[in-house]
């Protein structure tokens, strides 16, 4: 499944035929590392502790990030010119490092939207956690500015939904 997912997103049309994505599949020991980092980050974002407990009840867990760099549009929708990210580059911020250029971060939400598809195709359940994107990048399990995860779960009630 997970697999999959991977592909979609990999092949998913980009602008410009940039690909800037970064995509890894958790293993069992790395899944329990990225919910014990979600844990320790419980302490400044207290929902943490509830996705921490979707990514122990997950099969699977799939990264897509993204390494951004500018396009040279210098249209301004990060705030910046090119001109000005690649001289003074990019700064860490809470959870990912930046500015991201828009274009990158429109193939970026491509790229999940397919990986989603093909979930929902699979019957996978699933659900893009930023918050465990962010625990990744600190975690150390994915280098690249802005992770987003999407755990995957195949059981009789979604666990990503309805978490009370």
């Amino acid at each position: 499944m997970a697999r999959l997912m991977a592909l979609s997103a990999r092949t998913a049309p980009k602008a410009r035929g940039r690909d800037h994505l970064k995509i890894r599949i958790l293993t069992a020991p790395e899944k329990e590392k990225l919910a014990e980092r979600m844990e320790e980050m419980a302490n400044q974002y207290e929902f943490f502790r509830r996705d921490a407990k979707n990514i122990r009840t997950a099969s699977t867990v799939l990264l897509i990030g993204l390494v951004g760099e500018p396009m040279d549009l210098n249209c301004g929708a990060c705030g910046r010119s090119c001109e000005e990210i690649r001289k003074e580059g990019k700064k860490e911020g809470r959870g990912c490092a930046g500015p991201i250029c828009v274009v990158d971060a429109l193939n970026l939400g491509i790229a999940l939207g397919s990986a989603a598809k093909t979930a929902s195709l699979l019957n996978v359940d699933n659900r893009m956690m930023f918050s465990a994107g962010v625990a990744a990048r600190k975690a150390g399990l994915m280098e690249a500015d802005l992770v987003i995860a999407l755990p995957l779960s195949a059981t009789g009630k979604n666990p990503f939904f309805d978490r009370g």
